[in-house]
């Protein structure tokens, strides 16, 4: 199984700390530790997702992309678990927090008009 590097798999990472905080509150998940069936598969959804990033390290923050990769339903779920957990990330991950903070200041184009510009350099 390919494993996420670098920036990726501390996005991963983060979000999966967030979800464990939604869980615990609104799932009675086991004190935190463990996620119910719903998240786990929410959270290796993303992993999934961030595996085939076409950004690769250079990925921005999820609502700073230009590609959205995640489906409506699972977008949504994300959402709401980082409208809840975000504030207690603070006080719960400050490192985490921050660096997710600094992350989204990343920006880059769509690949689609890379190409472009790229196709355009070599006429």
């Amino acid at each position: 199984m390919e494993q996420l590097k670098g920036r990726l798999k501390r996005e991963h990472d983060t979000l999966e700390c967030m979800t464990r905080i939604y869980c615990a509150r609104h799932h009675a998940a086991e004190g935190g530790v463990a996620l119910c069936p719903d998240c786990r598969e929410l959270v290796d959804y993303a992993y999934q997702r961030l595996l085939r990033c076409p950004f690769g390290v250079e990925k921005p923050t999820c609502a700073n992309c230009p590609v959205h990769c995640y489906k409506h339903a699972q977008r949504e779920e994300v959402r709401k678990i980082m409208r809840f957990s975000g504030p207690r990330m603070t006080w719960r991950h400050p490192v985490k927090a921050f660096l997710h903070i600094l992350d989204k200041g990343r920006s880059v184009e769509h690949p689609a008009v890379t190409r472009l510009r790229e196709s355009r350099r070599g006429k």
